[in-house]
């Protein structure tokens, strides 16, 4: 009977390594060293079998363990033969481990980790608007699995020149950013180019069309209303102070 682990557990693929009396199979018993490489959005099935040193007939049951927590089974899928599943498969569940013990021994288990590939989220186009003398920042995510092994920037077909346009490119292991701080319509305006090359999923780019607007000037609101109150204020003090003063000369 097929396990769910979680919402995202279902039954597929089947993966296998050995340990004393307790397997776990892929297709037809093909070892894979305690590693399941695997894509996002596919599923993974894991089978565990137990047999017994005393009684190759008996029944033993199985306990599931992923990244240490126990997983909860139903009691049909506990005796002699045990499945779980992960489906569909996302990033977080690279490095996870499923290991399949004996409960009443622990110490007889089999363990396997997934390796979850992926490539960069990389494609399609953005418009940026930015004005003058403002910053200019864009930015790339580069998270995949292998890691990128190249990362570059062009701004209309040319690789940045970063010295003559005051450009600052930094990247870690999940996202490129190119900047400058201060944004000019001949330096900065254009079509720029973000590339990633993997070695397992090739070049992936993102185009971002910059266009540089006229600076607008910003006038300071609050305090100029705050400044009108007061004059206000203090021309009414004033008028009131002297009222009396106003009335006889009016006569």
């Amino acid at each position: 009977m097929k396990l769910m682990l979680s919402p995202l557990f279902h039954l597929l693929l089947y993966c296998a390594t050995q340990a004393l009396g307790v397997n776990i199979l892929l297709g037809a018993d093909i070892s894979i060293d305690g590693v399941i490489e695997t894509e996002l959005e596919k599923t993974v099935s894991l089978v565990c079998k137990s047999h017994s040193s005393y009684d190759p007939q008996a029944d033993e049951e199985l306990v599931w363990l992923r990244n240490g927590a126990v997983v909860s089974l139903k009691e049909e899928n506990k005796l002699g033969h045990s499945s779980v599943c992960v489906t569909p498969v996302i990033d977080e569940d690279n490095g996870a481990t499923f290991t399949c013990h004996l409960r009443k021994n622990a110490t007889i288990s089999a363990s396997v980790t997934l390796n979850v590939t992926y490539p960069p989220q990389l494609s399609g186009s953005e418009e940026v608007s930015v004005e003058e003398e403002a910053e200019l920042l864009l930015q790339c995510d580069i998270r995949a699995n292998p890691p990128v092994s190249s990362v570059s920037w062009r701004l209309n077909g040319k690789e940045v020149d970063l010295l003559a346009a005051g450009i600052k490119v930094t990247t870690d292991g999940f996202a490129t950013k190119l900047s400058a701080n201060r944004a000019t319509k001949s330096l900065h305006e254009g079509t720029y180019q973000c590339s990633v090359n993997s070695p397992k999923y090739g070049e992936h780019t993102k185009l971002f069309h910059v266009t540089l607007t006229a600076k607008t000037i910003k006038f300071p609101l609050y305090p100029m209303i705050t400044g009108i109150v007061v004059l206000c204020l203090t021309g009414i003090l004033a008028i009131a102070s002297r009222w009396k003063k106003i009335i006889k000369c009016c006569k």
